[in-house]
């Protein structure tokens, strides 16, 4: 296979609010226990517009993009063959100390020395990109070309949900927040036993015509309803509004469930929680795992990914992508990094 020198990407180029656009990235060969994957897909994560808009951290310029599914295309020294041509995502960290009890314990997520790829490492809005291969995780052949993008995220779903399990068979769960991780939310509860409903708001109704379209109760609400109460509420929004709405629909000694990413700091009811005895719980990105769960619920047949991906655009429209995705169009919106690529 003929590696170029330089790969087009898209990357945080300086710091502070916006400074997002094309950059030359050297394609860098893997070293031992590296590999070097050619990226079929890289999905827009809400996490993405956080780093254009300085509300997460990262390290310009750096190559953005974590959600990635591509293919084993170079193999570093240590690297079994079985892994060439492999079809895979990976683990969003680049690397960790190793060392630290949060990683000893199996928590490298919470690891202080945690570097990963699309904010302090380069990512996957780019053809090329090398991780290690520790990182990888093979894809079920039921999983679409470019739907293993929503690995990732199914994984952060999975870890919310399952580590520990706040869903029981039998128990009510609602969502709040019909986007990419509303909807995987709603999958993995449903695969837990759980009798779910997801709402959105009015402008919502494309993405809840495509979760009932997957079998999922959907609501559109408006200010003033009144949604009753339920075991689960999990947040998937990332929006003070949802964030309201999901702590006045938890019953007394419910479990909330926070899903999704503010970027800022929000009010939360702490009296709510104090008075209704409730449990609050997350998770902060993907642990081994929630990997194997994730990996699980595709091999198995519970949580379905290819519907939710309704547009794939080329590197150059990295603008009008992160824009759509903004205003909420469609579900998940991927770029591949081979549609205008030269190289």
């Amino acid at each position: 296979m003929n590696i170029p020198e330089i790969t087009v990407a898209v990357g945080k180029l300086a710091a502070g609010v916006g400074h997002v656009g094309l950059r030359d990235q050297q394609v860098r060969l893997p070293g031992p226990g590296e590999v070097l994957l050619e990226v079929i897909a890289c999905g827009i994560c809400g996490t993405d517009t956080h780093i254009v808009d300085d509300e997460f951290p990262s390290e310009p310029p750096v190559t953005m993009g974590h959600e990635v599914t591509g293919e084993v295309a170079v193999l570093g020294d240590g690297v079994g063959p079985e892994w060439l041509g492999a079809r895979v995502a990976c683990e969003t960290y680049f690397s960790v100390c190793g060392e630290c009890q949060r990683c000893r314990d199996g928590t490298p997520n919470l690891c202080a020395g945690r570097r990963s790829i699309g904010s302090r490492e380069d990512g996957g809005f780019a053809r090329w990109m090398t991780i290690p291969a520790r990182n990888l995780w093979r894809l079920p052949d039921r999983v679409g070309r470019v739907a293993g993008a929503l690995a990732e995220p199914l994984a952060c779903v999975t870890r919310c949900l399952f580590d520990p399990p706040v869903v029981d068979a039998g128990d009510s769960v609602l969502v709040v927040g019909p986007g990419t991780m509303g909807v995987l939310t709603a999958q993995c509860a449903r695969a837990a036993g759980g009798v779910v409903t997801l709402v959105g708001l009015e402008r919502d109704r494309h993405r809840l015509d495509l979760a009932g379209s997957l079998g999922i109760a959907t609501r559109v609400i408006g200010p003033d309803d009144d949604l009753g109460l339920f075991d689960v509420v999990a947040e998937a929004s990332g929006h003070p509004g949802g964030a309201t709405t999901a702590f006045g629909a938890v019953r007394k000694g419910g479990r909330y469930v926070q899903v999704g990413i503010f970027g800022k700091p929000i009010t939360v009811p702490f009296d709510t929680i104090l008075f209704h005895e409730l449990i609050v719980n997350s998770g902060n990105a993907t642990t081994p795992g929630s990997w194997r769960r994730a990996l699980m619920l595709l091999e198995t047949g519970l949580v379905d990914l290819d519907p939710l991906i309704t547009d794939v655009m080329p590197l150059s429209e990295w603008s009008a992508a992160l824009d759509a995705t903004r205003a909420g169009s469609g579900m998940k919106i991927v770029m591949d990094p081979r549609a205008d690529a030269s190289e």
